[in-house]
């Protein structure tokens, strides 16, 4: 079982700049694969950084690529998301999830491949 909490969401003018964080709870967290995703007023969730238990791997979607940035610290049990240049149509909120299957690179990036989810965190990017 993975207990996920997600923060440092929050308001912030275009090309600012914030850094959200999830904690984990739980045994084999750094076993599991983690991921970002987002969900903006009547639209999907969708696919924002994923990384891999070792962080060996990444993959970040291309809306964000150069942008923001996935890292997970082992020892705290934490997976950050650091969110540069933000713009307006990055407004939404952002869930972090786990799962502990393999990493592959759809598995990453698919929502329906992570068992566990944080309740989120809102941000606004304003204009």
């Amino acid at each position: 079982q993975v207990q996920l909490v997600e923060s440092g969401g929050g308001l912030v003018q275009a090309g600012g700049s914030l850094r959200l964080s999830c904690a984990a709870s739980g045994r084999t967290f750094s076993s599991y694969r983690m991921g970002w995703f987002r969900q903006a007023p009547g639209k999907e969730r969708e696919f924002v950084a994923a990384i891999s238990w070792s962080g060996g791997s990444t993959s970040s979607a291309d809306s964000v690529k150069d942008r923001f940035t996935i890292s997970r610290d082992g020892a705290k049990n934490t997976v950050d998301l650091q969110m540069n240049s933000l713009k307006p149509e990055d407004t939404a909120v952002y869930y972090c999830a786990a799962d502990s299957s393999a990493w592959t690179y759809n598995r990453a990036r698919t929502p329906g491949e992570y068992r566990y989810w944080g309740q989120g965190t809102q941000v606004t990017v304003s204009s």
